[in-house]
């Protein structure tokens, strides 16, 4: 699962709004938000579907491996 910042760097990385994501996961603005700014929980699913999203725009998430998790583009 990924982290409210892996989110951030992620879209950070693509020059990718909050708005830009909403509409990419057909999910709200407000949504992404409040994941992102942890002001509310959000299902597994929603989750998992923002992570695939950034996944295939070529975004690589790195898992905890004793330095923390980080975000990357893909090669």
């Amino acid at each position: 699962m990924i982290t409210p910042e892996q989110c951030r760097a992620a879209r950070a990385l693509l020059k990718m709004g909050q708005d830009e994501l909403a509409t990419r996961t057909d999910l709200s603005s407000v949504t992404i938000r409040k994941f992102e700014n942890q002001t509310g929980p959000l299902k597994q699913a929603t989750i998992n579907l923002i992570q695939l999203t950034l996944e295939a725009a070529g975004i690589e998430f790195i898992p905890e491996n004793g330095g923390g998790v980080g975000v990357r583009l893909k090669k």
